[in-house]
């Protein structure tokens, strides 16, 4: 197969990880053009979801999708979604909900903060929901922002790369060079230098979080210069990282949902997250009518560490999971530096 993913095993692939455990139920919501009749749940509060990819690739996009069904179970609430929707067409969807009688507008993902905080000025009356990673200046009254925090997860995923790695070489395969990846990079950094370990950190990017090949290109090159953990911050690009590390002493951890079982002899863990908890919980305040606000995620509100991890030491996982406490116990902070690194 060399270098090049094939068209059929990348599309096996991605059946498998629609059977994976995180694919969302068959029946869906309505579309942004579809305005479905109001139901009894207390306040007349319709949420209408807008998410960068399909909501079928049991990764990111299903984690925002179980967080808008979650709302609709707990809350009888009528919801609606839009799948797919590129940054330049995010304002005119959010429009179109608007018009439709939703009045909380979730985005999932940090591309859309910029039109999510313009539109909620322009809009005083409905209520939105945005992530960054970061607080936001200028935040609207009606608007509420879940953080990710990516870079306190990191520093975990840091802490296990460099006990986990015996040629001291470790590696960082990211989509995009966002403000998110470069806190992710920093928060590794700060864990290796804490662990006092001499370990070095390698970092590339794909240019897409979802190419698979570029991802397997990038893998195998990381491990022709002796890198034998690699860290995978993407999205389907995950499956070409697994299908270069197979047969070769090398372990890779993964991010979002439970993907062990693409390469279990590989796999130490995932930072795996949860949206669920945190939509319940904003929308339970707009109902409070607290209309605006900020909800951080960390390990004891939306990000957990997969446990047990695999293929270290008990003596390692005993320390990675006490350094997991420490940091929801404030013991350890994460610095969030999200500076460019050459």
């Amino acid at each position: 197969m060399g270098k090049r993913l094939s068209v059929s095993l990348v599309l096996l692939l991605c059946a498998a990880l629609l059977l994976a455990g995180c694919t969302p139920a068959a029946t869906q919501a309505p579309a942004a053009t579809q305005a479905p009749a109001a139901t009894s749940a207390g306040p007349d509060l319709r949420l209408a979801a807008i998410f960068p990819g399909p909501i079928t690739d049991a990764d990111y996009n299903t984690l925002g999708y179980n967080g808008l069904k979650a709302v609709e179970q707990t809350y009888g609430m009528t919801v609606g979604y839009s799948e797919n929707v590129a940054v330049p067409d995010v304002d005119r969807v959010m429009r179109e909900y608007l018009a439709d009688g939703y009045n909380i507008i979730f985005t999932h993902g940090s591309q859309f903060i910029n039109q999510t905080q313009a539109l909620a000025a322009e809009f005083p009356d409905a209520n939105f929901i945005a992530e960054t990673d970061g607080e936001v200046a200028d935040q609207p009254d009606n608007l509420w922002i879940i953080d990710r925090n990516f870079h306190v997860g990191f520093y975990a995923i840091g802490a296990l790369a460099a006990r986990a790695s015996e040629s001291r070489k470790i590696g960082y395969i990211g989509g995009l060079t966002l403000p998110f990846a470069w806190s992710e990079l920093h928060a590794m950094e700060q864990a290796i230098a804490d662990s006092g370990l001499n370990v070095e950190l390698r970092h590339v990017f794909t240019g897409n979080f979802n190419d698979p090949v570029k991802a397997r290109e990038l893998a195998e090159a990381m491990m022709a210069e002796d890198v034998d953990v690699i860290v995978g911050s993407l999205n389907l690009g995950m499956v070409g990282i697994f299908e270069a590390v197979k047969g070769r002493p090398v372990n890779v951890t993964a991010k979002y949902t439970d993907k062990s079982s693409f390469a279990p002899d590989n796999y130490l863990t995932s930072l795996l997250y949860d949206f669920e908890k945190p939509l319940v919980a904003v929308v339970g305040k707009i109902r409070a009518s607290e209309r605006g606000g900020y909800y951080p995620l960390g390990f004891d509100t939306g990000v957990l560490l997969q446990t047990p991890l695999q293929h270290v030491s008990d003596d390692v996982a005993a320390q990675v999971e006490q350094i997991a406490a420490d940091l929801v116990s404030g013991a350890i902070v994460v610095e969030r530096n999200v500076d460019p690194i050459e």
